[in-house]
Parts: C-alpha cells; sequence; structure tokens
C-alpha cells in the first residue's frame, strides 16, 4: 500500500491555508484582473507578498511590483488596460462598490514605466480615475497614455485622446497626439513632439511580445520547476519560487512507494514561451527546468 502524504492530503481539501491565494472579492467589487506576467512579479497585500499570476484578482490597496525584465498586464473591471514595465511599482485604488459598470478609483505609479489604454467599452462607461506619476497627477478622459517616474523625473506621453497633468499647482492640458510632458527632478516642466523614433523604444519597456515568456490564463503549456520526493523538500522548492516572483503550484504524484511533487508554473501559450521562462528561472534561482504540455 502507498503511503499517504500529508502534503499530497491537502490537495484534496478546497482552498488550503498552505498554498491558499489572495482571499478572492465579490464578483461585483473586482477592481483589477491580471491578464498576463512576463515574471518575476508581486502582489503585496495587508503586509503579504505573493507571486503574481496570470488571473489573478486585484483589489483596493494592492500594490503590483515586477522585477528587472519583467512586465505584467492588468485589465480594470471597466475594461480598461494597464502595462506595467520592468522594476516598477503601482498601487491601486478603488472604492467603487460596481467597478464594471462605475470605474472610480485611481492609480498610483511610484516608480517605473507603464501604458494606460482606454477600452472600446470602457468609453461608453462612466468613469472616474485619475494616474499619479512621481510628481504628477493625470486627469484620464478615454485615451491611451504612457508614462514613467524615475530618479531622473516625470514623464508622460499622450498617444490619443485628452489629459490635464497637475504638478506643483500648475495645471497642463495635453489635447495633441503624440506630445509628452517631461518634468525632470528640480526643473520646470515643458511639453514636448513625440516622434516615432523616441516613442518607440518608450513603448518597447511596456509591451509583453512573442518570446518574451509570458504567462497568460488560458496557455497549455508548463514549466516543471523541479520535482521533490518528500514534503519537507517540496514545500522548500516551491517557496523559493514563490519568493522569486513565480507563480508556482504544486501537483502531487503517486510514485512507487509514495509520492512525488512537481512544483510547475502553467500558462503558456507554445513551447518556446515556456523556454524562455525556464531560461529565465535558471539565471535567476539557478534551477533546471523541464518543459511540458
Amino acid at each position: 500500500m502507498r503511503r499517504f502524504s500529508w502534503l499530497a492530503a491537502l490537495f484534496l481539501i478546497p482552498a488550503s491555508p498552505v498554498f491558499a491565494a489572495p482571499a478572492v472579492a465579490p464578483a461585483a467589487t473586482v477592481a483589477a484582473t491580471v491578464e498576463a506576467v512576463q515574471a518575476p512579479a508581486w502582489l503585496d497585500r495587508n503586509g503579504v507578498s505573493y507571486p503574481l499570476g496570470a488571473g489573478m484578482e486585484v483589489r483596493n490597496g494592492d500594490v503590483l511590483r515586477t522585477g528587472p525584465g519583467a512586465r505584467a498586464y492588468v485589465m480594470l473591471a471597466e475594461g480598461s488596460r494597464v502595462k506595467l514595465g520592468e522594476s516598477a511599482r503601482l498601487v491601486l485604488h478603488s472604492r467603487s462598490l460596481k467597478p464594471k459598470t462605475f470605474f472610480r478609483g485611481a492609480l498610483d505609479v511610484v516608480t517605473g514605466a507603464f501604458r494606460y489604454t482606454t477600452g472600446l467599452a470602457s468609453k461608453a462607461r462612466r468613469q472616474e480615475l485619475a494616474i499619479r506619476v512621481g510628481t504628477a497627477t493625470i486627469g484620464i478622459r478615454g485615451t491611451d497614455i504612457w508614462g514613467r517616474s524615475n530618479a531622473e523625473g516625470d514623464l508622460v506621453a499622450l498617444i490619443d485622446g485628452r489629459i490635464e497633468i497637475t504638478r506643483a499647482g500648475q495645471v497642463t492640458e495635453l489635447a495633441q497626439a503624440m506630445t509628452y510632458y517631461d518634468a525632470p527632478r528640480g526643473k520646470e516642466a515643458e511639453v514636448k513632439a513625440l516622434s516615432d523614433e523616441v516613442f518607440r523604444p518608450l513603448a518597447r519597456q511596456t509591451e509583453i511580445e512573442p518570446g518574451d515568456g509570458a504567462a497568460r490564463a488560458k496557455g497549455m503549456w508548463k514549466v516543471v520547476a523541479g520535482v521533490a520526493g518528500d514534503n519537507e523538500s517540496a514545500l522548500e522548492l516551491y517557496d523559493r519560487v514563490r519568493a522569486a516572483g513565480f507563480a508556482a503550484k504544486l501537483r502531487p504524484r503517486a510514485a512507487e512507494g509514495g509520492w512525488r511533487y512537481e512544483v510547475l508554473l502553467a500558462g503558456f501559450a507554445n513551447a518556446d514561451e515556456a523556454r524562455v521562462l525556464a531560461a529565465r528561472l535558471k539565471a535567476l534561482i539557478g534551477l533546471e527546468a523541464t518543459v511540458v504540455r
């Protein structure tokens, strides 16, 4: 008779606290959902950090963080998309009772690059959204913008639509597409023309492109970060991968004389995407991962 492991038994208990994701909010109050992740990335909630994973819900007060070389796409409940570049930190504020029909809140971009694009459906819905980028606050009126905050200063580029930017009590309106607001630290802000040559490398900082190794909710390919033959080793490996910003899961398998445990990362569209993630795991934490479907 096979020895029954307490760790394997946890997978038969719904919402086991050992492997619990952030608590799920009622569908009507979910402010946003993670659409895609190019790890490593994290979500901080109530003092606890979780690796950011595709399909994860984002709620009022949550902090999203991306690591070096990382990206993340977040879909707001009303249909707008927020893209985060590497080494970014964003705080989501939302008090909406029904965010799908009336989204009221703010995005606080503490550092890093982002892009905000209003969805076609969201243009017909009510919205009160402000975006804070470092020292500047942006009033949104159905638009497409790119921004960044770092040690050198704040930059907000208008791709389409119209915005109002408030900084140090002064309001600047951008109503012409492909212009940007440049606010270096300790200097006066200026509005400048944004050429395609300047914008293309900026846009790439927040784009997830084929071959970047990103995970999405419906990808069929998986990466096995490692396999353990006992409870303690399995949990140690699982914690190590998740602490590094990769949304790993444990999968128990019956084996001769007991159980073995696979630490999995799922959601990759094809084998090439999964291999990119496997290479990133090796580079960051030294694991020899394998790709499976």
